[in-house]
């Protein structure tokens, strides 16, 4: 009890030494007598066996240098590794080119050499404050697997680095980029509005955030399909946080579609490379800003962008999440897409109109120079010539007339053909004529592969027209980069016809086969299918060298066109069947 008791006195004595200054006599010389004992100077008897030095010094010296490292913190390198294009991570993605480089971070377009395929890739230090935050958003994105977005592929933690890698769409093209030039006619920005708020609805159903959403984050495909990319990765990336994420990404909504109507951006300052509205005028209504806006898209707009001073016209209520935006959207009346003018044919510089019909659409009527009457022949002389002209068409006349005659006469000298009679009389030899056997649908086939290869394009190689096709994936390789023989489209006939051709559109010089099945049931091999024509170029028409009669055609692409420098994609606008 003395030790415990001695002991805590001393642990006390600074203090009571700075509040006692009249103890400090006493205290002294005790303290410095042994002062690097403290309170071991005067051991007890019974504290003798832990007094020992040797022991206690070595068990100390061993314990501090083992807590010493650890109550050092470990320095934060937020550097960004040195990369460069032809860097290869995981052994397997290949930098091309670096896109952006901001705030500890970098963003890379680069190749999947084990699926030959472009991707992009955000790259950051592992000790990166926003590390852990990044592929917390980047593996909640990639559990959405929505379309509309573009997909993250992977998240990865290697060798001191983070990357997420996601789709690469080279053949999109940014809203930015499409706003550069002009703004959209009401159809597309219609079409825009529509599909980012639907997907933006879905995201926030599963909890997911854009708070990033600009121009540069909407894309549009050949197909005219818009995909969202960045969604919560973006915002992670730059640490972005709100407090009202919904409200927040429906007022980008509402500024997209603002921008897309009047080509600019709807607050004071620029941004996006558009310019922003005059200065202390406030938010106007986009049909105010342009002549010729769409009156109800015009509306929507100040709907959703209600934060920012719009007031909803005619009483409508504001949106303020992307699901009541979309809803709205789908109450207007379908806007229409506008109808193609014909081509319009400028004749060339010798052509002339008719007298009496008006130039063709952006013609112009080229004077006509009056006509100059033939000179006159002599009188005696041109009786002359026009007597023998007459008589040269007599005999003309007569000697046609015998030819005719004697034509006649050699017809009747031959021998009559005998007429059949009996049962096959009356019977035409001439085959039926072929006719068009109509597309009941089609699906994409990809058994050799991931299982689907654009399935949301696959009706456009029936819908009669020409300016719409179903693509493949891009590739490395004309021969699909080495990865499958092969892949196609499966067209349903609705119930087993005969085939006498199929006539396919291509685009780009491809080589292709023509497979058929007896199955009664759509075919998920390969192998039940059989090959039946084969032919190569844009038009091919394949025609089995024997009867064939089938339910479903399968039109199985093995040789790609080139669509860019090292990428191969086929493309099919129209399948036309014949019977």
């Amino acid at each position: 009890m003395k030790l415990a008791a001695g002991a805590e006195p001393t642990q006390q004595a600074a203090a009571k030494t700075a509040s006692a200054p009249e103890r400090k006599p006493a205290d002294g010389p005790k303290a410095k007598a042994e002062p690097a004992d403290g309170a071991k100077a005067e051991p007890t008897p019974a504290d003798e066996p832990k007094a020992e030095p040797t022991p206690a010094d070595k068990a100390k010296a061993k314990a501090e240098p083992k807590a010493g490292p650890k109550s050092v913190p470990r320095p934060v390198r937020t550097a960004q590794p040195e990369l460069h294009s032809g860097h290869k991570l995981a052994r397997r993605y290949q930098l091309e080119e670096c896109v952006t480089r901001v705030d500890g971070f970098s963003s890379w377009r680069a190749v999947d050499e084990k699926l030959r395929r472009a991707v992009g890739i955000h790259i950051l230090p592992a000790d990166h404050a926003r590390a852990r935050q990044v592929l917390a958003a980047a593996r909640s994105a990639a559990l959405l697997g929505d379309p509309r977005f573009v997909q993250v592929l992977d998240a990865v933690e290697e060798n001191d680095l983070v990357y997420v890698i996601h789709e690469w769409l080279p053949d999109a093209t940014s809203l930015a980029d499409q706003l550069a030039t002009a703004p959209l006619e009401p159809h597309e920005a219609y079409q825009m509005v529509s599909q980012v708020s639907q997907g933006m609805a879905a995201a926030h159903r599963e909890g997911l955030a854009h708070l990033r959403l600009d121009p540069g984050a909407v894309l549009r495909t050949v197909s005219g399909q818009y995909r969202i990319r960045g969604l919560a990765v973006a915002a992670a990336l730059r640490g972005l946080k709100a407090e009202r994420p919904q409200r927040q990404d429906t007022e980008a909504i509402g500024a997209l579609l603002y921008a897309s109507l009047t080509q600019r951006w709807p607050y004071e300052d620029d941004a996006h490379g558009l310019a922003g509205l005059p200065k202390r005028v406030g938010l106007v209504a986009p049909d105010q800003v342009r002549a010729g806006i769409h009156r109800g898209l015009s509306e929507l707009a100040m709907r959703a962008l209600v934060n920012d001073g719009a007031t909803a016209s005619r009483e409508e209520p504001p949106c303020t999440t992307p699901e009541e935006l979309a809803k709205a959207v789908a109450a207007m009346p379908r806007i229409r897409p506008p109808e193609q003018a014909p081509p319009v044919y400028r004749p060339a510089p010798y052509s002339q109109f008719p007298k009496n019909s008006a130039p063709p659409h952006g013609a112009t009527r080229a004077p006509a120079a009056a006509p100059v009457p033939p000179p006159a022949l002599p009188g005696r002389t041109g009786q002359v010539l026009k007597w023998a002209v007459a008589a040269l068409v007599i005999v003309a006349i007569g000697l046609g007339s015998w030819q005719l005659a004697d034509a006649l006469k050699s017809n009747e000298d031959q021998p009559t053909k005998h007429t059949p009679t009996g049962q096959k009389a009356g019977q035409n030899t001439t085959p039926p004529a072929p006719k068009p056997i109509p597309i009941v649908s089609a699906k994409d086939f990809d058994p050799l592969g991931d299982g689907k290869e654009n399935p949301d394009l696959v009706s456009k190689v029936y819908d009669g027209n020409p300016g719409t096709y179903w693509q493949t994936q891009y590739y490395l390789g004309a021969d699909l980069g080495g990865l499958k023989p092969g892949v196609g489209v499966i067209v349903d006939l609705g119930s087993a016809k005969n085939i006498s051709n199929v006539k396919v559109d291509f685009i780009g010089s491809t080589s292709a086969q023509l497979l058929t099945t007896k199955d009664s049931s759509m075919p998920s091999s390969f192998d039940d299918f059989t090959t039946v024509a084969q032919g190569s170029g844009e038009q091919v028409t394949f025609t089995p060298s024997t009867k064939v009669t089938s339910r479903y055609l399968l039109v199985w692409l093995t040789k790609l066109p080139p669509m860019s420098a090292g990428q191969f994609r086929g493309k099919i606008g129209e399948i036309s069947v014949t019977g």
